[in-house]
């Protein structure tokens, strides 16, 4: 059974958090708005054809569909159970309730829109599907695919096989191979996948030794407003790779005597390295991984994670792509599009906006209960959320990430809001109402393009 007890000390620091996250959010919707300032979060066609409403790729417009009620009982029970549940329930039913509750979230929440919820992204010419059910020749594939990424090749990728290594492709043919290539198929086992990051992420922390942080923070990995974008994003699926890497890493890290570290230590660093044939910006799971092994004050995994990681990143060089050549290829193409017309002026803070939409505000309070509390609590979450946090400021002022972060930093999300376990207690079941009310509103009164 856990034996730290939650934080107990009453501070305005989470208060001041929360405040400061809402105004943020606030000032990044109203600032453009008001000045007329065009920051380009969506394309000029799209805008010109249903609006934009920056700092989302997304419009106005409220709607109640078939999954409505079910998101609003969820949401219901989520909050007048959710904590207590996480408290007393044993470990691996809590696991298991976390994996099966957040499903259910994701399914009611994209549900509100009916099956083409489900469907509509996974369907969209610029997403992965429909040129995965084109691949016929996958060491084809590999050895041409840096060609094509150049926007001024007749046979360019879509944007979206064009700005990522081709794991990502690679993700969807496997599904047409299986039989799953169908908008609908495929949307269904994204969420499925998608659903595995909140028990990934708490086995980690347990594994850490800090089972108290990872109960208290379970309804926040579970129920919020992130599984709006996660159902049915790839980038979600890249998140729950991820996390599983990490979860595996620090099984490696806190293994005694025998050898099962070594086994543990190969999984971590494979699913650590097709992380980043996944997604280009998933390399920024550095600090992440590193913050394990301090956690777990070992770096005997090290050496063997690192090279099963190389391995498979070599072994796609190999067949033809060089993941720096790819990476070169992209940020020309990304520069050539419309990155350039986005100013980092505003980005640069609206890309933070963005995350605390799809994060939650109370990302803001945790954030700032960090910063009060780091000398007195659980040592493995503050170096997750800091290296978390390290992250995702990389990324921002890389500007390679302008707009579309709501999606983009999903596989950060959840280790951000283990920051949540640092709050006072008085604040765990309303800040899981703000969390609920959020995405509640985020889903129903807004059409997000992820």
């Amino acid at each position: 059974m856990p034996t730290t007890e939650a934080p107990t000390r009453t501070s305005l620091a989470p208060w001041a958090g929360l405040v400061a996250a809402v105004l943020l959010v606030l000032a990044a919707i109203v600032v453009p708005w008001v000045t007329g300032w065009e920051v380009h979060a969506r394309s000029e066609r799209a805008t010109a054809t249903s609006g934009s409403l920056p700092p989302l790729h997304g419009f106005w417009d409220p709607r109640l569909g078939a999954g409505t009620a079910a998101a609003v009982l969820i949401a219901l029970l989520g909050w007048r159970y959710a904590v207590d549940l996480a408290d007393r329930l044993p470990w691996r039913r809590l696991l298991l309730l976390s994996y099966v509750v957040g499903l259910g979230w994701m399914l009611a929440l994209a549900l509100v829109d009916g099956p083409v919820g489900i469907s509509r992204v996974l369907a969209h010419g610029y997403e992965y599907l429909a040129t995965a059910r084109t691949v016929d020749d996958v060491p084809a594939l590999l050895d041409g695919f840096v060609q094509r990424i150049d926007g001024s090749n007749p046979e360019h990728w879509v944007t979206h096989v064009a700005g990522h290594p081709p794991g990502a492709l690679l993700l969807f043919v496997a599904l047409v191979r299986v039989g799953l290539g169908g908008d609908l198929a495929a949307g269904l086992a994204v969420i499925a996948v998608a659903a595995t990051t909140a028990p990934a992420v708490l086995a980690t922390v347990r594994t850490l030794g800090a089972e108290a942080a990872a109960r208290r923070a379970a309804p926040f990995l579970v129920l919020g407003p992130a599984a709006v974008f996660m159902a049915v994003s790839a980038d979600a699926v890249f998140g729950a790779v991820a996390a599983w890497g990490l979860a595996a890493l620090a099984m490696a890290a806190t293994r005694g005597a025998g050898r099962a570290w070594i086994g543990w230590s190969l999984v971590a660093g494979l699913l650590l390295g097709c992380c980043v044939l996944l997604s280009y910006g998933l390399v920024l799971l550095g600090p992440l991984a590193l913050a394990v092994l301090v956690a777990a004050r070992s770096w005997r995994p090290l050496p063997v994670a690192a090279g099963a990681a190389v391995c498979v990143v070599l072994l796609f060089a190999a067949y033809g792509f060089a993941w720096w050549e790819g990476f070169a290829a992209v940020r020309e193409r990304y520069w050539d599009g419309i990155a350039a017309d986005r100013p980092a002026a505003y980005w640069l803070w609206g890309d933070l906006a963005a995350l605390l939409v799809s994060a939650g505000p109370v990302l803001g309070a945790g954030l700032a209960a960090l910063g009060v509390a780091w000398r007195r609590t659980d040592r493995a979450v503050v170096l997750l959320v800091a290296a978390a946090a390290a992250a995702v400021l990389v990324a921002d002022v890389s500007r390679m990430s302008k707009a579309e972060v709501e999606r983009i930093w999903l596989p950060f999300v959840p280790w951000l809001l283990l920051s949540t376990a640092l709050l006072p207690e008085s604040w765990r079941r309303r800040g899981l109402a703000v969390q609920l009310a959020v995405a509640l509103v985020v889903e129903i009164l807004l059409f997000t393009t992820w």
